[in-house]
């Protein structure tokens, strides 16, 4: 079983993580020991994504991660147009630190953006009148709660499950069921309180109509890069400058 456990006020010898890591997990960490430390000064701007990911040599989106991680841990706090900052002591929520043993919303978009595109390849040559339906169906519902994240949010996730349906293969279904759903998990909820926005919804629904075009016209590589292009959109969305 994976472990990962930080407390405050800590040296490097109090951190644990065992099995299979993940990057945004030792780089919070890490954060965590200079904090404590005293490299980073309660009250201070940590330095930029860019400048950790030097440092530490990750990926600026692994960069991003760790962050919200300690944001949800009240560690930092994120302030929009000016950076990140050390919180006080007493901000911390718990004792310990322990966002999660799975992967990030980033890897987790990239699994759905490689498997998404080839499974709506698929889809455009394998579904059916009955299929375009429901895909439509879902469609319409995201249009008309454009409004209502929540609502925008449950039609989003059926149009790409009515998608992988459509293939006729259960287990992709069921792939794409499970990379959905566990997404959806405090990281992931904590950046799209940073990112997600109404113009946001707006560029989707502008995104899965292309996929229901190239669909309908069983165009299996318009189908695939409309796929690729909407993810890859959702990831770019993620990653840029906060703001």
């Amino acid at each position: 079983m994976n472990t990962f456990q930080v407390r405050l006020p800590a040296s490097p010898e109090v951190i644990h993580i065992t099995g299979t890591d993940r990057s945004y997990q030792k780089l919070a960490a890490q954060v965590l020991n200079l904090i404590s430390q005293g490299e980073f000064a309660i009250g201070a701007r940590l330095p930029s994504e860019r400048a950790l990911a030097e440092r530490f040599e990750v990926s600026r989106t692994s960069v991003r991660e760790a962050i919200i991680a300690l944001e949800l841990q009240g560690a930092v706090e994120v302030r929009g147009g000016s950076g990140i900052y050390v919180s006080q002591p007493s901000a911390f929520k718990t004792p310990a630190f322990m966002p999660t043993s799975g992967p990030g919303p980033f890897e987790v978009l990239r699994a759905r953006c490689l498997i998404e595109s080839e499974i709506a390849s698929l889809a455009a040559v394998t579904r059916q009148d009955a299929d375009l339906d429901r895909i439509f169906s879902a469609l319409a519902a995201m249009r008309e709660h454009m409004d209502d994240k929540l609502a925008n949010e449950s039609a989003d996730r059926l149009f790409h499950l009515r998608i992988a349906e459509a293939t006729g293969n259960s287990v992709l279904l069921q792939m794409v069921t499970a990379l959905w759903d566990h997404a959806r998990g405090p990281l992931w909820l904590q950046m799209e309180s940073h990112f997600h926005s109404p113009a946001m919804r707006a560029a989707s629904q502008d995104d899965h109509q292309r996929v229901f075009s190239a669909l309908m016209t069983r165009d299996a590589e318009g189908a695939r890069t409309a796929m690729r292009s909407h993810l890859e959109r959702v990831i770019d969305e993620f990653a840029q400058a906060w703001r």
